[in-house]
């Protein structure tokens, strides 16, 4: 017999931290692939660029079965639809540790992409139902936490197994996590309906919003600026400021804290103004990105830099924030489209800093193609914050 939220005791931190757990293995997934492009083309013999469709794959998958399974889940139970998606978590990395080919490889990794956005959408949503009064934004960051957390622990530390092992312990690693978050989620997350039922045409209604895509632009044109920069780190690293190997680890522990440290102080932003936060963030990361070409020829300014770009990871609450604000119906959709557009930016950032990188420039130069991208991405804010303010104006002489 199931009961509602509000007639069962919650445990909100147990629940918090196993849903974190969930995104922890999605930010190794996703982000442990970058540092390792090296290992890879080692492997299988192929070129740097030829390596990052791997990461490219995952993007797609992401953007492909967000909406999908998020719209097909959308009635579903929490936990039911949790399990589902870290079910597939756990096969789809398997096989992508078992690949014998870049193009098996690639393959598997657009599988892993398939349950990532839909497993935030569902990790969110649960998060903001189980929220608070008025923190609603700070529980939804706390599910981001896991995300960052990889990037500071998990992604350094398989990085250093990818070197001195092999990558493929990494995502064999990452299938095992998986299978152990099914059980947890099993035995913590309450099986519960959920808090409002969903309407495919409430959730569809979202798309014709032209406010939603413009703050959706802000992720799909801005945030390939931090992805252009992170995919070619170790390149930089290695070939730029030509230090050691385990320096390329240290750098991703530095982009980790910064995703943390920002992660938390923007979640608490966005509880305040998230489209001021968002203006204000975008600014700063131009400047970083512009800064992390000259600080590539010393390892200390580098580690610094790269530490200022990972704080900028917070955007993604405060655009969480942002669209369920403006957009008091289908929450399911949105859950799925931020997850698309930051995979999108996950697809462009790579792909933009590879065929710079093809056409002559070095690693570190990938700084000024993330600038630019920062820049649009500032351009759309411009847009949805002049949308906003019209919108809230009418509202009042309405």
């Amino acid at each position: 017999m199931t009961t509602s939220h509000a007639s069962q005791p919650i445990n909100r931190v147990g629940i918090m931290i196993v849903l974190a757990l969930g995104t922890f293995i999605l930010g190794l997934t996703e982000f442990s692939m970058m540092p390792m492009l090296p290992l890879i083309s080692d492997t299988f013999n192929v070129t740097p660029t030829q390596s990052g469709h791997a990461i490219s794959a995952y993007a797609i998958g992401v953007v492909v079965g967000a909406p999908i399974l998020m719209l097909s889940t959308a009635n579903m139970r929490k936990r039911k639809a949790l399990l589902i998606f870290l079910g597939l978590m756990f096969i789809a990395n398997g096989l992508s540790a078992l690949s014998n080919s870049l193009n098996q490889l690639i393959l598997f990794r657009f599988l892993s992409g398939l349950p990532h956005g839909a497993y935030f959408g569902a990790a969110i949503l649960l998060a903001a139902e189980i929220a608070p009064k008025g923190k609603r934004a700070t529980f939804m960051s706390k599910i981001f936490m896991g995300l960052t957390i990889a990037t500071i622990v998990g992604v350094p530390l398989v990085t250093l197994v990818g070197q001195n092992l092999s990558w493929r312990y990494c995502l064999a690693g990452a299938s095992f996590l998986s299978l152990i978050a099914v059980i947890l989620v099993y035995f913590v997350v309450p099986n519960v309906n959920n808090s409002k039922p969903s309407n495919l045409l409430n959730e569809l209604s979202v798309l014709k919003d032209k406010l939603v895509w413009s703050i959706l632009g802000i992720v799909i044109v801005g945030f390939g600026g931090v992805f252009c920069i992170y995919t070619y780190i170790a390149d930089t690293i290695l070939d730029v400021t030509h230090s050691p190997a385990y320096t390329i680890s240290i750098a991703m522990v530095m982009f980790g804290i910064g995703c943390t440290i920002g992660n938390y102080f923007l979640g608490k932003a966005a509880d305040g103004s998230a489209i001021k936060a968002t203006g204000l963030s975008l600014v700063f990361t131009i400047i970083f990105s512009l800064m992390y070409v000259g600080a590539s020829h010393n390892i200390w300014q580098l580690y610094a830099v790269i530490f200022l770009i990972g704080c900028s990871i917070g955007l993604a609450t405060l655009i969480q924030t942002l669209l369920m604000d403006v957009s008091p119906d289908g929450h399911a959709m949105i859950g799925a489209l931020v997850q698309c557009a930051f995979n999108i930016a996950n697809a462009i950032g790579p792909w933009v800093g590879g065929m710079a990188i093809a056409q002559g420039a070095q690693p570190n130069q990938t700084g000024y193609v993330a600038a630019l991208l920062f820049l649009g991405g500032f351009i759309m804010w411009g847009l949805s914050y002049f949308q906003l303010s019209r919108k809230n104006q009418s509202m009042l002489t309405s």
